[in-house]
């Protein structure tokens, strides 16, 4: 049925399934129409890639057979120069300042974060996390590992945040069709800006499973082919939980929109010293500051209070991450 629909260039998304439970047959692909105007011919990794990118696939330019957009024309639009944005069908008004070059990315972003502001009631939270116990378990567990090994503290943060969604699953998955849908995985997005402009978020999957230095490497891959425009099929599908780390940019907290059709999305900071007090004497520790957004037609304040508690209590006990 895929192949068929590929055929004729009909996006599934757009079919009305009327098979038990709203499943797609093959008659709903048959009679879809597949040639309206907002039709566009593209493979199933380029539309997986769009998504992923928030690219929006009409305003692109297909390189194959019969213009169809291939998986490297998404990637162009995503990493490659700037590019004018598409003119309307209407002749544009001319305008006493010239506009600027827009890179397709950005602007689908910008889209995405309208409709996601516009469409999801979003509530905030945050916490500042101890990272004492956690700095000081791994610098014993990098001791005796060659430096391309050693663990970064970015990695026991993604870990924590990948359990804690195990452990609160009213957070990890997506809102569509005016409920939420659970995943019984966990996807975590790992926001990546592009060296050309633009932000992607691929997925390390089954991320709570993983074990540390697994993670670490598979994080620095999945950077490094992001980056480089080598994403693999199974790291563009959709991340169940979206976490964006602006730690290295001097960011103390960050507090994100969501990607819909995501419920949550976790912001990480820049770990800094900060004096604490413990047992009635002051000293100074690393510590983060966490943030949640959280779409508040799929939980509350108390869910995201007991998800960000649970990030804390992991970190505590960084040997079971």
């Amino acid at each position: 049925m895929r192949h068929l629909a590929q055929r004729k260039g009909i996006d599934l998304s757009s079919v009305h399934g009327s098979g038990k439970g709203g499943r797609i047959t093959r008659s709903d692909v048959e009679h879809a129409p597949a040639d309206g105007p907002h039709r566009v011919k593209a493979s199933p990794l380029a539309r997986r890639l769009a998504q992923s990118s928030g690219i929006d696939l009409s305003a692109l330019r297909g390189t194959g057979q019969g213009g169809t957009i291939r998986a490297d024309d998404v990637r162009a639009a995503t990493a490659g120069p700037p590019a004018r944005t598409v003119e309307s069908h209407a002749q544009a008004r001319p305008s006493s300042a010239t506009a600027e070059p827009a890179y397709p990315a950005r602007a689908a972003i910008a889209a995405l974060m309208s409709r996601a502001n516009r469409e999801i009631p979003h509530y905030y939270l945050s916490t500042k996390i101890d990272l004492a116990v956690a700095m000081a378990w791994m610098r014993d567990r990098n001791a005796d590992r060659p430096v391309a090994e050693r663990l970064v503290p970015a990695a026991l943060l993604l870990k924590s945040v990948a359990l804690a969604a195990r452990q609160v699953p009213e957070l990890n998955g997506y809102w569509k069709d005016e409920a939420f849908l659970p995943s019984h995985t966990v996807r975590l997005g790992v926001a990546v800006s592009l060296r050309g402009g633009g932000l992607v978020a691929p997925a390390l999957t089954d991320a709570d499973t993983m074990p540390l230095p697994e993670l670490m490497a598979t994080l620095k891959g999945l950077v490094s082919r992001a980056r480089g425009g080598r994403l693999r099929a199974s790291e563009t599908a959709d991340p169940t939980l979206t976490v964006t780390n602006l730690g290295d940019q001097g960011v103390e907290a960050v507090f994100g929109v969501i990607y819909p059709p995501q419920v949550a999305l976790v912001g990480l900071g820049r770990v800094i010293e900060q004096p604490v007090a413990v047992n009635g004497m002051l000293t100074v520790h690393p510590t983060v500051t966490a943030t949640l957004s959280a779409d508040h037609r799929a939980s509350d304040g108390a869910t995201g209070a007991r998800f960000l508690t649970s990030i804390d209590r992991l970190l505590q006990r960084p040997e079971e991450l």
